[in-house]
């Protein structure tokens, strides 16, 4: 009751942040925490509510980005339109991807979607006429109608909005009747195919709409550097969200969020001092977060303060049966 009293402040302080964010910090990035946040968000839908855990993120993520490129240099539409085109890609991309993969479970599920991401990194960086090759796609403009976006701080409030509406998105659909379904596929699949749910095709629509979200994100960031490199479809840039969304803490939505955040300044900050040993640092903070924090750190604040809470419920009185949880009624 006291988390849904206190949501819609907590949804104000987020927005407001959004707002103030480059203001506060360097507006491109600024940029790149936004369309990184979502990036996580968009795996946290697969990883923290389905129970997938999967290293082929990057080919949706890297796939937008160069399909918005594309999108833009040959057609001039707005820019988003080209980023809702890359997205499209994405979805599309991630319905065969996603229907092979699911046949397998755990750590043999992440290597396939790994396999999947590295060959995605291969066609783009052999099909160097379309993509750049190794020397990316280049000239990716922000086309909106003649406005000028050609200041970061400009583009960034242009951008926001469809980064807002990529997490409300994940927010709506975890909170659905289907979100609930994935929870509990999550927990026991089992017991969801015995109701006579098809588990394996809410898996690949959960993996399908995780793309798209993905997508959006993939394509803000690419017309927003004015490029798409071949790091955007690289194995690493699966690991780096991955990192993320545990940092933060899966399964919560906001964690994954607050860990693009930490990330990326983080990352910014060891930049401008001209520290080579990026990856060392924020592999060892990670390695920190994981031994102190098991749940990630919002996961494991909300975890403190339920058992606050707990401790605070008085017995049920004899004779009295307490509440439980609504479960997952059979399929129709």
């Amino acid at each position: 009751m006291l988390s849904r009293r206190l949501g819609p402040l907590w949804l104000g302080l987020g927005l407001l942040a959004a707002l103030a964010l480059p203001w506060l910090v360097y507006p491109p990035v600024a940029l790149d925490i936004a369309c990184w946040a979502l990036f996580a968000v968009a795996l946290d839908l697969l990883l923290g509510f389905t129970g997938l855990l999967s290293f082929g993120h990057a080919a949706f993520w890297g796939s937008s980005a160069y399909a918005t490129g594309l999108v833009a240099i040959h057609t001039g539409l707005p820019f988003p339109l080209a980023v809702l085109a890359g997205a499209v890609v994405a979805m599309a991309l991630a319905v065969p991807i996603g229907w092979l993969s699911v046949r397998r479970t755990g750590i043999y599920f992440a290597m396939v979607t790994l396999a999947f991401a590295q060959t995605i990194y291969f066609v783009v960086n052999q099909w160097g006429s379309v993509t750049g090759g190794e020397n990316g796609l280049q000239g990716v403009p922000r086309e909106l109608g003649g406005v000028d976006l050609s200041d970061p701080f400009v583009f960034y409030y242009w951008a926001l909005p469809i980064v807002l509406l990529g997490i409300a998105a994940a927010w709506r659909i975890v909170r659905s009747p289907f979100g609930r379904v994935l929870v509990a596929i999550r927990d026991n699949p089992a017991r969801v195919r015995a109701l006579g749910y098809p588990v394996e095709r809410y898996e690949v629509l959960a993996i399908v709409l995780s793309a798209g979200l993905a997508g959006l994100a993939g394509g803000l960031f690419a017309v927003g550097h004015g490029f798409a490199s071949l790091q955007e479809v690289y194995w690493t840039t699966s690991g780096k969200v991955v990192i993320m969304t545990v940092l933060g803490g899966i399964g919560t939505l906001w964690g994954p969020i607050l860990g693009a955040i930490l990330l990326v300044l983080l990352e910014d900050q060891l930049a401008t001092a001209g520290f080579d040993g990026i990856n060392l640092v924020t592999g060892l903070v990670f390695v920190l977060v994981v031994l102190l924090f098991r749940r990630g750190i919002l996961g494991t604040v909300r975890h403190l303060l339920l058992r606050r809470r707990d401790r605070r419920v008085p017995d049920p009185e004899p004779g009295v049966e307490p509440a439980s949880a609504p479960a997952v009624e059979p399929a129709r």
